[in-house]
């Protein structure tokens, strides 16, 4: 066995097998590359034909303190050969790059799991940034938890450098590279197609390139041949519904979904924002699409961002805005505006921990009343939810066709988990998509500002400048017919009621309840957002059971889906698991007076699928118990009479 590799612990030897499903995460240092090297994992899975779900789980600093347990940098990547929800609830393999990876994510790996550390860098400085009074290496403990292998990444990233002009530093930067060329022996991958891959992605500096093939061919080959992985394994193609299928984020489906809502509306895409994690990225997806319409536009800040948006709805197009929780409350005031002149235009929030500037990177759900009751005055706005990475393209098209059918601003609700993480997306035929076109009215006999279509209570969308339709819009309360300033009482009342149920029109776009299960039962699951996944995986496991389960998924979370009221009355228990303190349970119980409960987690991270099961269980637990005791209440009663 060469000298810089040590194998040990439970089952180290195993003949060659395919196995259903894997969860791997990389982990180490924010400088180590490990969201490249989890993307370039993520990219072979995919193009092996496995469904994925991946996580990727960074800290906000650029560059936080090396070798410290808060700039530790993960991705967790799940790949299946059959349909899954989530990245997983725990890693089966973890490779650490550095102790404070190890100390931040020993915890979540699975008992006997593979552990890879690279021990090059368990020096006693780094030791101690982590935290650790001793190497933890050295007793023995590990080995006999988990499937070690211990491999001096450093040292042999270095070596197969020789010869090269890196420097030492450049070097260093190339070892998570023979850490991917590892994996992808491990677990039968083509490492041509990666190749391929970082020669493209590097071919600007022809230096790095070279390095970073070699460091990857290094991984590769020694895996092969070092004593150690001896179960290479095979995860088989899933089955997918024939298509062309691609991987793609959140806030890619998120960015294509509106340039394909304003190819369906007829519209150019305006977009406009100021940079703020995790939204960015729609903007930088955006702007590479100028040639199909779009313009996009880098704000001088929030305020400018909500403004210029409203600016392009008047002037006729299709306007976006996005931002994450401490944005979009520097554009409520903007936002209450586009609510009052009633303007199409579609306002993302994608969600991240808070209060203020909070957890920047880490996933949260706890801008929904935010969303529903931000902004003064009674200023509702159709609220909708993307459910996964892929879904957020439908959910984006979705909400530019209420915007602009209903001539209202619509809230599109997503979160860092979603906007971050990956899974496959069928390419849809877009020719084959109904589309919604706009027609602007010209006739300028019989128009007033705010006449109404009778069956969506839309104003008509008058482009500036139509020969005859000159009007004007603004923040002041108008006429509900004319449009003119108005102060009468009367006419408020009116309008607020008007522009209420101008938004509870909406609910005529809801369609079917996503109702997974039976509509009657013991327990409903109710959720929204980015826990679709952990929900529904939980509730077929717990079904698969024979437990009485259902789970119903909120794309509309204002107006609700009037189909959602009589499946809660339906269930003995319904269980509202949000990543917030409860946000949803409250607006349901208010609105419909049922008994739900809250699941409630805060920690920057998603559900795990356990986590929703026990709750369930605990539920269930408790429905027993009450049969029981009726049931013992009753015979009681029987016996009484009896003695009588």
């Amino acid at each position: 066995m060469p000298p810089d590799v040590t194998t040990e612990g439970p089952s180290t030897r195993r003949a060659p097998r395919t196995l259903e499903r894997v969860v791997v995460r990389f982990a180490g240092d924010s400088g180590d590359g490990m969201q490249l090297t989890g993307s370039e994992f993520t990219k072979a899975a995919a193009a092996a034909g496995n469904d994925i779900s991946t996580f990727p789980d960074f800290p906000a600093e650029i560059r936080a303190p090396a070798g410290s347990l808060a700039g530790v940098s993960g991705f967790q990547l799940h790949f299946s050969s059959s349909e899954i929800y989530t990245p997983g609830d725990a890693p089966d393999v973890l490779v650490a790059m550095n102790p404070a990876a190890l100390r931040t994510n020993l915890r979540d790996l699975v008992e006997g799991g593979i552990l890879i550390v690279n021990t090059g860098t368990f020096t006693t400085p780094n030791l101690k940034k982590a935290g650790y009074d001793h190497d933890p290496l050295a007793d023995g403990a590990l080995g006999q938890r988990y499937q070690l292998h211990r491999v001096d990444i450093t040292k042999l990233t270095n070596a197969s450098l020789d010869g090269t002009d890196l420097t030492s530093k450049e070097k260093g930067r190339c070892k998570n590279f023979f850490a991917l060329g590892l994996m992808f022996w491990a677990y039968s991958r083509d490492p041509e197609s990666e190749i391929t891959q970082i020669r493209a992605k590097f071919g600007k500096d022809e230096r790095l390139a070279d390095a970073n093939v070699k460091a990857f061919k290094a991984g590769y080959h020694y895996g092969e041949t070092a004593e150690m992985f001896q179960d290479v394994v095979r995860v088989e193609p899933a089955q997918f519904a024939p298509g062309t299928y691609r991987n793609i984020t959140g806030n890619e489906a998120l960015a294509l979904g509106l340039v394909t809502g304003a190819h369906l509306a007829g519209k150019p895409l305006f977009y406009s924002g100021y940079p703020i994690t995790p939204a960015s990225s729609v903007l930088h997806y955006l702007s590479n699409y100028k040639n199909y319409g779009v313009t996009t536009f880098q704000a001088e800040d929030e305020i400018a961002g909500i403004g210029a948006a409203i600016g392009a709805a008047y002037g006729g197009a299709l306007a976006v805005t996005a931002s994450s929780g401490p944005g979009i409350s520097l554009k409520a005031e903007g936002m209450a505006l586009a609510a009052m002149t009633e303007l199409p235009m579609v306002i993302v929030s994608i969600q991240r921990g808070g209060p203020s500037t909070g957890l920047p990177t880490k996933t949260e759900q706890a801008d929904l009343l935010q969303s529903l009751y931000g902004r003064n005055g009674e200023c509702p706005l159709p609220v909708i939810a993307c459910y996964s990475p892929a879904d957020a393209f439908d959910a984006a098209v979705l909400a530019c066709k209420v915007a602009v059918k209903y001539v209202t601003p619509v809230i599109l609700l997503s979160d860092g988990f979603l906007a971050n993480g990956a899974e496959p997306w069928k390419l849809p035929d877009v020719d084959a998509m109904e589309p919604f076109h706009v027609v602007h009215r010209t006739e300028a006999e019989g128009y007033h500002v705010y006449a109404r279509d009778p069956q969506t209570l839309a104003r008509a969308w008058v482009v500036p400048g139509t020969p005859g339709l000159e009007h004007r819009i603004g923040g002041l309360e108008k006429d509900a017919l004319t449009g003119a300033v108005s102060y009468d009482p009367v006419n408020h009342e009116t309008m607020v009621k008007t522009r209420a149920e101008h938004v509870e029109r909406t609910a005529q776009e809801c369609g079917p309840l996503d109702l997974f299960g039976d509509d009657e039962g013991d327990v409903l699951v109710v959720g929204w957002g980015g826990t679709f996944g952990a929900l529904r995986q939980a509730t077929a496991r717990l079904r698969d059971q024979g437990k009485r389960v259902s789970h119903a998924h909120m794309r509309w979370l204002h107006p609700f889906n009037p189909r959602l009221e009589p499946v809660l009355r339906r269930f003995k228990y319904v269980l509202v698991a949000e990543l917030n303190m409860g946000q949803l349970l409250l607006v349901l119980r208010a609105k419909f007076l049922v008994p739900a409960v809250g699941l409630n987690k805060i920690q920057g991270q998603p559900f795990k699928i356990a986590e929703v099961m026990d709750a369930v269980q605990k539920l269930l637990g408790e429905s027993e118990r009450s049969r029981r005791a009726s049931s013992q209440s009753e015979l009681t009663a029987v016996e009484e009479r009896a003695v009588q």
